[in-house]
């Protein structure tokens, strides 16, 4: 079979290209075929940890299970992690750099190449690819070091299908001046364009198609619905916050870090009926939740330092001692001990911060990155969630920083190593553990909420029993399939591939 591959590229961020194509991932891989996702270059701090110990952006971990495979470094070669005042670049699963936001151009001639190297091994492998671009692809003052959109377009000899979101308004606008400030080589690479996030009657809607195709003399291949799936996006942290508080269900409140990381760690608790999930960032916002959860943060000190300016620091302090339960993960574990330490700058310009003092722990940061994925057991019950000792989980760590553990706390997860990865305080009441992913264990996960609730006088129903992690997200990918067949013209879009 001949190599196929076809690139969607965005009008702007945020258009929905990651959720397109994993729809057509998981539909190519429906029918039998060979298909992998690639994106270039991500820009998020969202990650992923491989089996082989190398990091990538969530997107094309999601994309890949859409195709029904273990995520690969080559999918997503090149991660950008914006942190303060430099950004970490991250090259096909390792710390390459960090880089102040102006030696960018002088490393994209490197990039370019090691993401040519990476899409070629790929290739190779794998019948079709899937790309996904960045941003826009009309940042004409960005054409030059560009490495995700028509220079990956060019580079993979894939024809484009440019990606609007008619949601956020102006939809044929945005199309039209997109492609009027593309060159004439790259215009001609556009062969179709998806118009997303649509609400209302199609039927009503058709003949502005028609007009929009007469205008630029492009098809467009298909309006999808808007329709909400539990599937994770690099951006959905923005349409998952909320401060809504639901009478009779668990509240669990999510700290609002200026520089969280891997917020995909409570997508599950979403899921479980009876349970609401706030992201704050004041301490109004507060107010006098079931369980704080403080998440990994990519600049634990500077998020540290924010958190005590704006006063959550105080509150959060005052709850604990008011018996509030406290969850640390990495960077929120990191800030519940006593100190944390960055002599080597590895993090930015601050040295030295003060923690809650919280865990017997003080954390000193390494220019060696650990990454790695980890099984691990749960050594001890807590004081509001019982019946979790013994319990095995799954996650994976990243993390530069290394807590030594003092005498005042309890060991609470340890990994079939031996080597304790979380903690608990004395009155067992705060727990942190540089596991990241731990929700997605099933049955630690039930146990950890029904036993909660229990502790809250909460209402137990059968609902707040989650299923197998992985059967869910399977299930999601197949309606978003399923939608997507249902309103593209599959047949162009197979046409356009050379099918």
């Amino acid at each position: 079979m001949k190599k196929k591959s076809v690139i969607f590229l965005g009008t702007a961020s945020s258009v929905g290209k990651s959720t397109l194509v994993t729809a057509l991932c998981r539909y190519l891989k429906n029918q039998g075929l060979n298909v992998a996702p690639f994106k270039a270059l991500n820009i998020s701090l969202n990650s992923y940890v491989t089996k082989d110990g190398l990091e990538m952006g969530r997107a094309q971990v999601v994309q890949a299970e859409a195709c029904k495979m273990e995520p690969n470094v080559l999918m997503n070669p090149v991660l950008l992690k914006p942190s303060g005042d430099y950004t970490q670049v991250i090259v096909n699963g390792k710390v390459y750099c960090n880089i102040k936001p102006y030696e960018y151009k002088e490393l994209n001639k490197e990039l370019k190449i090691k993401v040519k190297k990476a899409y070629d091994k790929l290739r190779k492998a794998h019948d079709i690819i899937v790309l996904e671009g960045s941003g826009s692809c009309a940042e004409i003052n960005l054409r030059d070091s560009d490495i995700s959109n028509m220079a990956m377009a060019e580079a993979a000899d894939a024809p484009v299908i440019l990606v609007s979101d008619i949601d956020r308004g102006g939809v044929f606008a945005s199309i039209v001046g997109t492609l009027q400030l593309l060159s004439e080589e790259d215009r001609d690479r556009v062969k179709g364009v998806i118009i997303n996030k649509f609400r209302g009657n199609i039927e009503l809607f058709k003949p502005a198609i028609k007009q929009l195709e007469d205008i630029i003399r492009i098809p467009v291949l298909g309006v999808m619905p808007y329709e909400k799936f539990d599937i994770e996006d690099e951006d959905s942290v923005t349409e998952r916050i909320t401060n809504k508080e639901e009478d009779g269900t668990l509240d669990i409140v999510v700290i609002r870090l200026l520089h969280m990381s891997n917020f995909t760690d409570f997508n599950v608790l979403e899921r479980i009926e009876g349970v609401t999930v706030r992201y704050v960032s004041k301490p109004s916002e507060l107010k006098n939740p079931n369980l704080i959860i403080i998440p990994g943060t990519k600049n634990t000190i500077e998020d540290l330092r924010s958190i005590k300016e704006n006063k959550l620091f105080n509150k959060i302090k005052e709850l604990k001692e008011n018996g509030t339960p406290i969850v640390g993960i990495c960077g929120g574990y990191q800030m519940l001990g006593t100190v944390v330490l960055d002599k080597l700058g590895v993090e930015g310009n601050i040295s030295q911060e003060d923690g809650f003092g919280f865990l017997d722990i003080k954390t000193r940061f390494n220019e060696r990155k650990i990454t790695k994925q980890t099984k691990a057991e749960i050594l001890c019950d807590l004081k509001s969630v019982k019946s979790i000792e013994g319990n095995t989980i799954s996650g994976y760590e990243i993390h530069n920083g290394i807590s030594k553990v003092g005498k005042e706390v309890i060991p609470f997860i340890k990994d079939l190593d031996g080597n304790v990865v979380g903690v608990c305080n004395q009155e067992k009441m705060v727990v942190g553990t540089y596991l990241h992913g731990i929700f997605d264990s099933e049955d630690f996960t039930n146990l950890f909420i029904k036993s909660l609730k229990e502790s809250n006088n909460i209402t137990i129903s059968e609902e707040t029993i989650i299923g197998k992690v992985s059967e869910y997200k399977d299930s999601e990918y197949d309606k978003l399939s399923k939608l997507f067949e249902e309103n593209m013209h599959i047949d162009k879009i197979m046409e356009i591939m050379k099918f």
